[in-house]
């Protein structure tokens, strides 16, 4: 699990390798900045041409001392200083100095030229500390980056790129888009958040020198990125002396008339999940259909009629008996009584229950359902539905989407997964999960009920949370992704995902 840092959390740990820890400035930079010259080397092409646009400030201070590493491996270095010389950091100024003797002088922007293809750019424009749009100047270099990489050249950034905003991942405009970002020390949050993730190209974390005890901790504020071992390590292998009753049996409350499928990509969620066993409990009228999905599943048929109401109460509770956890929403039939089922159903369950669809739509409308729940709650949002859940319209929730997961899960007492590009987990506890894997083939209907079921076959398995939530998100994006290696991103389906977990336990000899 690697932690991810705000911009003030990393100004802090900057401070407290020298002063608690005795690593100087001066050290750091130089390792920052050989790091950056190793990425600049390893982009270009023979005969390339380095061009390294600094600024002011220490990250400028990087770039000088990867412009010093590149023209002692002989290389053609063109050096471009941005802003006010007397504003440069004496950190800055002093790596500027050195590369006098080596006749490397700063130049103009408009006297650099154009790049060509194989040529690399080194952004060390702006770090971590950029709060607000470039202008003048600055936005002039970045403008000349954008052009330079649109013909050809790679462009490496010096551990943000140059007009992205380092906590929310938004970016300012311009913003450069890099190929790659070499980032020091520790990851950044908008490193790891859409869209700022894709401008940084290929993320490389490389230690300069500062101790990970240099980070003050902060409980119940800490943000991390899942790593493949992380959810690999999460599942243990199968025992030869095991049988289907050793891996849980999962209830899906789910589908109605014109949605069977919705219960059934559920239910082969949590089978492909390796649930032991999986129950869809429906409509009567839609049982059959749900079987003809997927015949491995068993069904209880709900006699009622129209939307879930309280006359449903007995039969789920019924359904519910000795089940080792609940999948309920994909779906379901809703109507006014829905909510006051569901709140009645869960406060007497003391099984984990995964709440999605149709079931945070119901719940939207009483939250106070959450707080009387007797067994640990997963809320598996989409943004829409968080809106609902929230009130927090979706395009300012998209820019805020750690702080109102985190708010939510607190409050309520829940771990919610929130859906999309770089999925979050927020516990109740305060931490969030980014989630890396998963890609736009993904973005059809189904893909949610597919997630809600593994997510419920993991619980089943004995499985705790807020470790069986990331460890299904990030199973769920890698199937996505292992798929799409194969067949491409147009036309994948929920049911290839479903399908291609077999792709994932494979690759984790699982």
């Amino acid at each position: 699990m690697r932690r991810v840092l705000t911009a003030a959390r990393m100004r802090a740990a900057d401070q407290a390798a020298e002063s608690r820890f005795g690593m100087p400035s001066p050290l750091l930079m130089e390792n920052a900045g050989r790091y950056l010259a190793d990425a600049a080397r390893e982009s270009s092409a023979p005969g390339a041409r380095y061009v390294v646009v600094c600024g002011p400030g220490n990250n400028g201070g990087d770039g000088l001392v990867a412009a010093r590493f590149l023209h002692a491996h002989g290389l053609r270095v063109t050096l471009v200083l941005v802003g006010d010389r007397a504003k440069l950091t004496p950190e800055s100024r002093r790596n500027l100095h050195a590369l006098s003797p080596h006749g490397i002088e700063p130049q103009p922007l408009g006297a650099v030229g154009e790049a060509r293809a194989g040529d690399v750019v080194v952004d060390a424009l702006f770090g971590t500390g950029l709060t607000r749009a470039p202008a003048g100047e600055f936005a002039e270099a970045i403008q000349y980056m954008l052009r330079w990489r649109a013909a050809g050249a790679k462009v490496v950034a010096a551990d943000i790129p140059s007009g992205l905003h380092t906590d929310t991942g938004e970016p300012f405009v311009p913003c450069v888009e890099a190929d790659i970002t070499v980032t020091f020390g520790f990851v950044k949050q908008g490193q790891v958040l859409e869209p700022g993730a894709t401008l940084c190209g290929e993320l490389r974390c490389v230690d300069i020198g500062i101790p990970p005890e240099a980070v003050e901790p902060r409980e119940g504020a800490e943000v991390f990125l899942v790593e493949e071992s992380d959810a690999r390590g999460a599942i243990a292998p199968r025992r030869s002396d095991t049988h289907k009753g050793s891996y849980g049996h999962v209830l899906v409350i789910a589908g109605s008339h014109g949605k069977s499928g919705a219960a059934a990509m559920s239910a082969l969620g949590a089978l492909r999940g390796g649930a032991g066993l999986v129950t869809v409990a429906t409509r009567s009228e839609v049982v059959e259909s749900v079987l003809g999905h997927t015949p491995e599943v068993m069904g209880w048929p709900l006699e009622n009629r129209g939307p879930l109401g309280m006359a449903d109460l007995e039969p789920l509770l019924a359904a519910a008996d000795k089940k080792d956890v609940l999948v309920v929403g994909p779906g379901i039939p809703r109507g006014e009584e829905t909510v006051k089922l569901l709140g009645t159903l869960l406060s007497r369950m003391e099984v984990p229950a995964v709440l999605d669809a149709d079931a945070l739509n119901a719940v939207a409308t009483d939250l106070e359902v959450l707080r009387r729940a007797k067994g640990p709650l997963v809320l598996t949002p989409h943004p829409g539905e968080m809106s609902r859940l929230t009130g927090v319209p979706t395009k300012d929730l998209q820019k805020a989407r750690v702080e109102v997961a985190r708010d939510f899960a607190r409050t309520h007492g829940v771990t919610l997964v929130l859906k999309g590009a770089r999925t979050l987990v927020a516990h109740h506890d305060g931490s969030v999960f980014v989630n890396p894997t998963g890609n736009p083939g993904m973005a059809t209907g189904g893909m949610g009920d597919v997630l809600s079921g593994l997510l419920g076959a993991l619980l089943g398995q004995g499985l705790k949370l807020p470790e069986a939530a990331w460890t299904a998100v990030y199973a769920h994006g890698l199937s996505g992704d292992l798929m799409v290696a194969r067949r491409g991103r147009l036309g994948l389906i929920a049911t290839d995902v479903a399908k291609g977990l077999c792709n994932v336990w494979t690759r984790w000899n699982r």
